[in-house]
């Protein structure tokens, strides 16, 4: 079957799923494959649950005489295909997000912002692969008036592929740091991957990138591109300019659109280098027409629940939450920012940066240094890659060994950070203190 008549079953069954235990009535099953499973194993089953079609690319699922079995040669290729078609289809406006870090809230933000004045679809979560930005796409109606589309990488070429799927219009590199240099290389290798966002932009017409004019390494690759700035500092040339009055907590903006008026803004954002995250919403609210009060207002009523850059309080204590993934780059901000956050009584729990490669002890030591500069009233760390640091903070193998000390002696009265890589699962610790 062609991607035209797919689309055509697509049209009376504009919902798709790729989980066997999620099967909405009338919705397609796509059989997706991974290395610990073939989903046309259960093209069966998703009918029975209540799908109306189930796409497979093994002829052997499919029962002969059901036309309910669609069958092509590829799935993955197929779900793809299908979501650009979908996309050139409706023709909405796209804003590609890609970056090492601050990509999630960076793509939150914006939405938030353009939610002011428009209906805006946007990846949920962290559905920012081969299989989420699609499935992604395929969520976009007539109704909505532009998409925030977030695309992640942790090899060379997967931003080459996803922006070939999603064509966007304009795009945001928000940074790029050192992250899965295993699977990069370098981090030039990193720069060249999240470039390929540029690299797309430059055969599209009237496109345009939104860029922090103080990054020299997004400058130096965007030659050629419509380029729309917004930074810290007070450059009146900029589309939008600020910077952090406080961090007491949370953060405290003052931006402005150019030279004028200052806006004033209290956020629920814990983080200095979130700072830059809220200008390039603010800049590419600008560009859409989003009033600066709009602006202000998204700016103060976003709260983060992704356990990025968020502050619980617990009946023992505060915890600053940003487990869900861990680098160098975003360590150290992260660090930097919790030197500087007037709080009393600090702890530290961070636990390994994974896929690292040859890097990785150069760069947990590089953390361990960071750390003596600090003033901490206590510090756990937590991985094989810390513990063979040498230093005198307590020292955890994994995050069970933590959770039993936690149940021995819970710290109280404390603002904790807590961050590592997702896998570290340090997620786990913050119902515990």
């Amino acid at each position: 079957m062609n991607i035209a008549s797919l689309y055509e079953i697509f049209q009376k069954h504009p919902v798709v799923t790729t989980d066997s235990r999620d099967c909405p009535a009338g919705s397609l099953f796509f059989a997706l494959k991974g290395e610990l499973f073939d989903g046309n194993k259960f093209a069966q089953s998703a009918l029975e649950q209540g799908c109306a079609y189930a796409v497979v690319d093994e002829q052997e699922y499919a029962v002969e005489g059901d036309d309910r079995f669609i069958v092509v040669d590829d799935v993955l290729e197929c779900l793809q295909q299908l979501a650009r078609h979908h996309r050139r289809t409706l023709g909405t406006r796209i804003i590609g997000v890609t970056g090492t870090n601050g990509k999630t809230t960076t793509k939150e933000l914006i939405a938030a912002v353009l939610s002011e004045k428009y209906n805006v679809l946007y990846t949920q979560g962290n559905f920012n692969n081969h299989i989420g930005v699609p499935k992604t796409l395929l969520r976009l109606t007539p109704e909505h008036d532009i998409a925030v589309v977030e695309m992640g990488a942790n090899h060379p070429g997967e931003i080459h592929t996803l922006v070939n799927i999603v064509e966007p219009d304009c795009g945001i590199i928000t940074k790029v740091g050192k992250a899965h240099l295993e699977g990069f290389g370098s981090f030039e290798g990193v720069l060249h991957t999240k470039g390929e966002l540029y690299d797309f932009l430059r055969t599209r017409e009237n496109s345009v990138v939104f860029i922090d004019a103080g990054n020299e390494h997004l400058k130096g690759i965007a030659n050629g591109l419509k380029q729309v700035e917004y930074g810290l500092g007070s450059d009146e040339r900029l589309t939008a300019n600020g910077e952090v009055v406080e961090c007491a907590p949370f953060v405290q903006l003052r931006w402005r659109h150019g030279g004028g008026a200052w806006n004033e803004v209290q956020t629920q954002l814990i983080g200095i280098y979130n700072a830059l995250n809220m200008l390039a919403a603010s800049c590419i609210g600008l560009y859409f027409g989003v009033s600066e009060t709009q602006i202000s207002h998204a700016l103060a009523q976003y709260k983060p629940t992704n356990n990025r850059s968020q502050l619980t309080v617990t009946q023992h204590n505060h915890l600053v939450v940003d487990t869900y993934n861990a680098n160098p780059t975003s360590m150290t901000a992260a660090l930097l920012n919790f030197k500087e956050m007037k709080v009393p009584n600090k702890m530290v729990i961070l636990g390994d940066m994974r896929e690292l490669g040859s890097s990785s002890r150069e760069e947990h030591q590089k953390v361990v240094d960071l750390l003596s500069t600090i003033d901490l009233d206590e510090v756990w760390l937590v991985g094989d890659e810390f513990g063979a640091i040498p230093s005198d903070y307590r020292k955890f193998h994994d995050v069970q060994e933590v959770k039993a000390a936690i149940s021995q002696n819970t710290p109280e009265q404390r603002y904790i950070l807590i961050k590592g890589s997702n896998s570290m699962r340090l997620f786990e610790l913050p119902e515990l203190l």
